[in-house]
């Protein structure tokens, strides 16, 4: 596919000059003297101009493609997506003129949805989770578009090599912390490329620093790190927003994690809901699943007497789940009864232990 290189060069510089106007997201540091000697850190990625992590994997899908001659000056963009990686792109393809278009799941947050609507992007709608890929390739073929596909180019699209990705962030903003060089990093994953990056990152610049994975319910993900089946489908979808996959992911790269883990959902949602109490703001449900992983390995570590840092990622912010995750009654009817989490977590506070 031949395009306008002129357009191109423009298009690529367009997005790099968003780039140049970005500050890098803060690293909070949590205050759990119950677990003194080991350090927790957030690195909030909420704060992106799109409010979440996949800002990063949308500007890096955009110049990958636009680099590869796939999209041109008219070309329409359609994603797969549960939400977040589609108001990205939408942002980005607003900044270029170009039409885009949503493939969700019906159950998507509302808040999502009205973000994509918010940069130009429309959300067409399936009803089954799996159904997100075959109808964002039949609405690019119809529509002459391009499919981004987030879930097979992510760890492609990044460059985890490079001096601007967030692994290398996160290793420049610990460098004058008490243990500078974390014992763990816990990622969540969604498309896998995030923890591809991670972990390549780290095994390229030779750190001692090991990645867990954490998963939530009903995701084929840690399944498949145990058994290396790229067959593994799950009936069900994830009810953790972001994360979690009814299929093996091309972007999932599982030989560059270390540890996996399943998060029970009510484990996930109880942790946002206690992180509120320390940040005094709220946090999506998958940096509830990150944290709570955090802190198993924390309680574990203190255990066998050990000092050292973890560092994970707050994803996005609360503020879109006002309707589903911070609702008492939705919480109920559909994760169940989180009370239990929520008393591990607090005696946390007191012992350190999990």
């Amino acid at each position: 596919m031949c395009h306008d290189q002129q357009w191109i060069n423009h298009a690529i510089r367009t997005i790099e000059a968003d780039y140049q106007r970005s500050a890098d997201t803060h690293l909070i540091k949590l205050d759990l003297p119950s677990l003194d000697g080991i350090d927790i850190y957030l690195k909030d990625e909420s704060t992106h101009p799109t409010g979440s992590l996949k800002h990063r994997l949308a500007r890096s899908l955009f110049l990958y493609a636009l680099c590869n001659g796939w999209i041109g000056k008219d070309t329409p963009i359609i994603e797969s997506s549960s939400g977040s990686t589609a108001v990205s792109e939408a942002y980005f393809a607003r900044m270029l003129g170009l039409p885009f278009i949503a493939v969700v799941p019906r159950k998507t947050a509302r808040k999502k949805i009205e973000q994509i609507e918010f940069y130009g992007g429309r959300a067409h709608f399936v009803d089954s989770p799996s159904a997100i890929y075959d109808e964002s390739r039949r609405l690019a073929k119809e529509l002459g578009g391009h499919y981004m596909d987030q879930f097979t180019y992510a760890e492609r699209a990044t460059d985890w090599r490079g001096n601007n990705n967030i692994a290398n962030s996160i290793f420049e903003q610990m460098k004058l912390e008490a243990h500078p060089i974390p014992t763990w990093i816990v990622m969540s994953p969604g498309t896998g490329g995030t923890s591809a990056t991670i972990g390549r990152y780290i095994r390229h610049q030779m750190h001692a620093t090991s990645l867990c994975v954490v998963d939530p319910e009903n995701s084929v993900f840690h399944d498949y790190y145990k058994s290396r089946d790229l067959n593994l489908t799950s009936p069900a979808c994830s009810r953790i927003e972001g994360i979690g996959r009814p299929r093996v992911e091309p972007s999932f790269i599982p030989d560059v994690v270390d540890d996996m883990r399943t998060i029970p959902d009510a484990a996930s949602i109880a942790t946002v809901h206690w992180l509120e109490k320390l940040l005094g703001r709220k946090a999506g449900a998958s940096t509830g699943t990150n944290l709570f992983g955090v802190l198993q390995l924390a309680s574990e570590m203190k255990a066998r007497g050990e000092t050292g840092s973890i560092v994970t990622l707050l994803c996005d912010s609360g503020e879109r789940y006002l309707d589903t995750y911070f609702d008492a009654q939705w919480v109920r009817e559909n994760i169940g009864d989180i009370t239990p989490y929520l008393s591990q977590l607090e005696a946390l506070e007191q012992t350190g232990t999990l």
